[in-house]
């Protein structure tokens, strides 16, 4: 039933995989099985051997050895049975991660238009939960057909009425289960919990890969993502066969208790019929009735289910992904070993599954580093031909040559290594701004032929490409705004105190007036009260400055300082001043900008307003006293000028930040990370470390000064690289989603840029970038004339100039083709296209 391995997995039937690979552990069940059969039938020996031989001689002791016998005979089967279910759910699982192993690699491999009519949806729930029933039904394809067959041969019809008293005597070992049973569900429960997470974990790397197909066949990444996907398969493969090996055991140590039933009914039982209080049909019909009918057929009627249900989802998995693959992935042997960047094509036609055609009749020649630009309007069939000629589409007639050789005779290994394609939307992967970054660098490394070969890029390199993009700024920002591991990096600390240090001794004058250096004996006017005391960062939710009010233990703290009446009187002050000024005004923001009240709470704090004229602060309410202390907290004395900030006051708080810092120590040890002159904030970001301050002011220039003073500093520490080095290991998030649409684009663009390729795909790979951005990009390319291949679909007619040669193109016809100067003069299609486009 094995099929060979070169048969496609969709063309494999659900029975090949029976025995496929695992022929050794399908004759060990056997074994096993037969064992199980002889120690069910032995039980039923030895009880008509109690009967016929013990109860009439009266020898104790070989009752003793034959219930010894019989225990022997149930334990064993008990084990002998957990070893089937075990040795059934690997058997199973293996054949279902093999399964999923080999589907995932075809599917990675279909053509691209398959995707665009297959939702991502179908493709996680096929390789997630519908290949599930295959497998079981795999691992339980020998074992439970022939274990019940033989079972119900071996031991026929015994059901009959069980004696009352007996069934008590047997059921007393059950309290025992009742304990033990919970402890094995409770290992089964922790298992279940892993597999549903990884297996969301696996669902979601499916989902990715199927969206990025596109960056995957345009990077050759087949065998990238195989890894990531087999990464996780391995994982789940662990759990699942744990997770089900605790069930079975909850399954068998059931079974074992009832199995311990007759050893009672043997020795008690047998003892007091020696003694004459018990009858010895009793004994032997509740023996009889031990092995029971029902299961057996049970198991069989649930196999044949198990049997359909594997049989309809296999097959119509199979049916969905069914598809040719065309494609060579490793570069066969004696093949060319560099692609030089001569393209053309002839007579080039592509026709979609549905007869539309959208390139006709392609002729075009472009030699080696000349730079070629594709024009045309929406629909001439621009995309298309750059995807054709990196073998992302299949074209269906005439030829396209690299280098005088066909591409579609062309593998993937020889495209990926030597050519780039940018496409307008190109997806960035979950993962670090490196992964990213090194991603078709890490594709090309996969294959046989280049792994050798493949170029490593240094730091230097990276940080190199990432200025050339104009993403390097953003990467020195993520590393910036990196919370140090000081066990990662020993000696940053160190040299960001130093930077601190400096930072503030050349630049405290000039920055005078738009920052304020934090200090510890210092009132920070731009920070609220509650910042103020607590000074640092909290640790846990509670300890948040917006939730010190609602905290009875920092209450408690403010009144063993002596700080909360003076902060209730503050609070009060505040709101009097706020409702003596603004009155009834409209609720918005604008007449609230200098005070910490918000309109949305303006209504409720006229009613304590309204208390506080016949009541002292330290009568009110406590949920009272709490919305005056947090209007008290929330006051900065440089934003909410609606009172002036008293010096006594000033000198309360610094007074209670002392105390707050030994309470804590004292008590909550772990609830905030303080800050200090003279040492490294674990909690906060290098930059916060190093700025160790907070802005006076929202302007983008002072921000952009101080980013200057705090750049030179690290060029002046030799810190730069490192600190963008840390940036290289910012997460990107799923999808790329903490990036903007920029740094996405300019990331995909330098991913292409650092492979260095013979022959550069450009799908309006700059369209989502900005004015400067996109004449940077331009830039880097005009420099690689004479030298890459470049193939372009541009959106700006102004870039036209930079390019040797143009192709417009219409209908999927190329129209014109020539130098740009040529084309323009001519007054032709281009002509007409440039002037349309102006208008």
């Amino acid at each position: 039933m094995s099929q060979p391995e070169d048969v496609p997995i969709v063309k494999q039937s659900l029975f090949s995989w029976i025995l496929r690979g695992k022929l050794s552990l399908q004759l060990l069940l056997l074994l096993i099985i037969l064992a199980m059969v002889f120690l069910r039938v032995l039980p039923l020996e030895i009880q008509k051997r109690i009967v016929n031989d013990v109860l009439s001689s009266g020898k104790f002791s070989l009752l003793l050895l034959y219930c010894l016998i019989y225990l022997g005979a149930v334990v064993t089967a008990s084990v002998l049975k957990f070893a089937m279910n075990a040795l059934q759910s690997v058997i199973g699982q293996r054949a279902m991660t093999e399964m999923r192993r080999e589907l995932y690699q075809h599917i990675l491999q279909l053509p691209l238009p398959f995707f665009r009519k297959t939702q991502p949806g179908v493709v996680v729930t096929s390789l997630v939960s519908e290949l599930s029933t295959a497998g079981n039904f795999v691992g339980m394809a020998i074992a439970i057909p022939l274990s019940n067959i033989l079972t119900l041969v071996a031991f026929g019809v015994y059901l009959i009425w069980l004696n009352p008293l007996l069934g008590v005597i047997s059921l007393s070992i059950y309290p025992i289960a009742l304990f033990v049973v919970p402890l094995a569900q409770r290992g089964a429960n922790k298992a279940n919990k892993q597999r549903v997470t990884v297996s969301q974990e696996m669902a979601s790397q499916i989902t990715e890969s199927i969206i990025a197909i596109q960056e995957v066949h345009a990077h050759g990444a087949f065998r990238t993502e195989e890894h990531h996907f087999n990464t996780l398969i391995e994982r789940l493969l662990r759990i699942r066969i744990i997770w089900t090996l605790y069930r079975y055991g909850v399954k068998v140590i059931n079974n074992l208790f009832v199995g311990l039933g007759p050893v009672l009914v043997f020795i008690l039982g047998g003892y007091l019929m020696m003694q004459g209080k018990i009858e010895l049909g009793a004994i032997v019909a509740f023996l009889s009735a031990q092995e029971k009918l029902y299961d057996p057929w049970k198991e069989l009627i649930e196999f044949y289910q198990v049997y359909q249900d594997a049989s309809i989802r296999y097959n119509k998995i199979m049916s969905i992904f069914d598809k040719p693959i065309d494609l060579k992935l490793d570069q066969p042997p004696g093949a060319v070993a560099d692609i030089g960047g001569t393209v053309e094509a002839h007579n080039l036609e592509f026709v979609t599954p549905e007869g539309v055609k959208l390139l006709d009749q392609i002729n075009f020649k472009v030699e080696k580093g000349e730079h070629l630009a594709l024009v045309g309007f929406s629909g001439s069939g621009k995309s298309t031909l750059a995807q054709c000629i990196c073998q992302l589409l299949t074209y269906t007639g005439g030829v396209i040559l690299l280098d005088n050789r066909p591409v579609a005779d062309l593998s993937k290994e020889e495209l990926v290594r030597d050519i780039g394609f940018i496409a307008q939307s190109p997806f960035i992967f979950t993962g670090t701004v490196n992964d990213n970054l090194l991603y078709a660098e890490h594709a090309i490394a996969t294959f046989p032929a280049s792994k050798s070969a493949v170029f490593e890029p240094t730091l230097d390199d990276k940080i190199m490409v990432l200025q050339q993009v104009g993403l390097f700024i953003d990467v020195l920002r993520f590393g910036l705004n990196t919370v140090l591991d000081q066990k990662k990096y020993p000696d940053l600390a160190e040299i960001c105190l130093r930077v601190r240090k400096n930072f503030q001794e050349n630049y405290q004058q000039e920055l005078a007036g738009h920052v304020e250096f934090y200090r510890e004996d210092h009132y920070l006017h731009h920070s609220d009260v509650a910042e103020n005391i607590v000074f640092g960062t909290p640790q846990q939710d509670e300890w948040a400055t917006c939730n010190l009010a609602a905290n009875q233990q920092f209450t408690t703290f403010l009144k063993t300082c002596g700080l909360l009446i003076p902060l209730l009187e503050t609070g009060s002050e505040l709101l009097s001043q706020t409702v003596d000024i603004l009155g009834d005004v409209p609720r918005e923001n604008i007449f609230f900008e200098q005070t910490p009240i918000s309109p949305g709470e303006y209504d409720a704090c006229l009613q304590l307003h309204t208390r506080l004229q016949t009541v002292a602060v330290n009568q009110l309410e406590p949920e009272e006293q709490h919305q005056l202390l947090d209007i008290a907290l929330r006051y900065v004395p440089a934003l909410h000028k609606i009172i002036a900030l008293q010096p006594l006051f000033a000198k309360l708080v610094l007074n209670g930040r002392k105390s707050f810092r030994s309470w804590c120590a004292d008590t909550l040890p772990d609830a905030v990370s303080f800050y200090t002159d003279a040492s490294y904030i674990d909690s906060q970001t290098i930059l916060n470390n190093i700025f160790y301050g907070s802005l006076t002011t929202n302007s983008p220039t002072v921000e952009n000064t101080v980013n200057q003073f705090i750049v030179q500093l690290l060029i002046e520490e030799d810190l730069l690289e490192r600190i963008a080095g840390i940036g290289m290991d910012f997460d990107v998030g799923n999808k790329g989603d903490r990036l903007s649409g920029g740094q996405q684009q300019k990331l995909a663009i330098a991913r292409v840029l650092i492979k260095h390729p013979k022959v550069l795909i450009m799908d309006e790979a700059t369209s989502a970038l900005d004015n400067k951005s996109q004449a940077r990009i331009q830039k880097i390319v005009e420099r690689w004339k004479g030298k890459c291949t470049v193939i372009s679909v541009i959106h700006r007619l102004d870039m036209l100039p930079s390019y040797d040669k143009v192709a417009v193109l219409k209908a999927g016809k190329i129209i014109e083709f020539g130098t740009p100067e040529a084309l323009i003069s001519g007054k032709g299609a281009l002509d007409e296209l440039i002037h349309g486009k102006s208008n």
